[in-house]
């Protein structure tokens, strides 16, 4: 075996967290205090909220993050992250009468109406149609109550624990409610599927729409897009109970943030001033370098004991301040 050898992306992460989760949890202990003393919290309107750099899975900025809430329409990113997963993109989707008749934000399916996935989901994403969600829903899993039930299994493997999933649209449900940390755990996952990011970022999209002298039109409800630079999603929500919430994204120079506001009134404005935050606030600092020499792992029957593993790619991690920087070259 090769001492020499580099480990890549999925290898990496599994040596990266057996080497450092003894360091981590020192550097978290001494960065708290500071954050507590040094972090005035930001003015904004919403009632729950979460930052999250998304690069590292660091937490920026919080507020009542774990209060269990409606959440309306960001319940799409759940469904969609399932559909793709469960789903290919070229499947063809018979529309049911339930689906045509689902009321709220919709995109005019009609009955027996065939769509591919992938229509659907532009549908989903960019118009907030709730037919298109009942229609995915019914066609991954034949039945809306077994993909809400999917959808809270596949969140609670994503690291959301404090969420149920009654339906795949958001509409207001008593048992249906997540947090602004497990829809981040939720969203960041998401970001990391390369057609979600294109979805979600499309400007508009035009879809066929049979019998009509025209085709639709979907044109994103994002202003996010437009309003902030880097902006690139990912969804709003709506309803009485739950406010108006909204999860974003933005990515600058390669670093992302993800953003979740819930019962936010100032909607958008809390959203730019949580992402200025992060991004004014927080530098990447880099902590292993490619190529960079982690550890030796013991062989056994091997044609050395030893074996040198070595980073297949660049890690950082954001930290705010000169004294949080030399907290955290203490814990390291």
């Amino acid at each position: 075996m090769e001492r020499g050898r580099q480990l890549g992306g999925n290898k990496l992460l599994i040596y990266f967290l057996l080497l450092f989760q003894v360091f981590f949890l020192s550097f978290w202990a001494s960065i708290s205090f500071a954050e507590e003393q040094g972090v005035s919290p930001l003015d904004i309107s919403a009632r729950s909220a979460l930052l999250l750099d998304w690069n590292s899975g660091r937490v920026l900025y919080e507020k009542n993050a774990h209060e269990k809430l409606p959440i309306a329409s960001t319940t799409k990113i759940v469904t969609a992250v399932v559909a793709l997963e469960y789903g290919q993109l070229d499947e063809e989707v018979i529309t049911s009468r339930e689906a045509a008749n689902t009321g709220g934000s919709s995109i005019w399916l009609e009955e027996d109406e065939v769509k591919t996935l992938e229509e659907l989901l532009y549908g989903l994403m960019l118009r907030s149609g709730n037919d298109a969600a009942i229609a995915l829903a019914e066609h991954i899993s034949g039945d809306v109550l077994r993909f809400s039930q999917l959808m809270t299994l596949r969140a609670k493997e994503l690291g959301s624990r404090n969420s149920s999933f009654k339906n795949p649209h958001g509409l207001h449900h008593p048992d249906h409610y997540s947090t602004a940390y497990d829809l981040a755990m939720v969203a960041a996952h998401a970001m990391g599927i390369p057609e979600f990011r294109k979805i979600i970022t499309a400007q508009e999209k035009t879809i066929s729409w049979p019998g009509q002298l025209w085709d639709r039109r979907l044109i994103n409800q994002n202003r996010l897009l437009k309003l902030y630079p880097g902006g690139e999603g990912i969804k709003t929500g709506w309803t009485t109970p739950a406010g108006r919430c909204f999860v974003g994204s933005a990515n600058r120079e390669g670093r992302r943030l993800v953003s979740v506001v819930l019962n936010a009134p100032a909607m958008w404005e809390d959203t730019v001033t949580m992402l200025d935050y992060g991004f004014d606030h927080f530098i990447s600092y880099p902590v292993i370098d490619q190529g960079q020499y982690l550890k030796a792992i013991p062989v056994t029957e091997g044609k050395t004991n030893k074996l040198r593993v070595l980073a297949g790619e660049q890690f950082s991690f954001p930290i705010q301040d000169l004294k949080e920087k030399k907290s955290f070259l203490f814990a390291f």
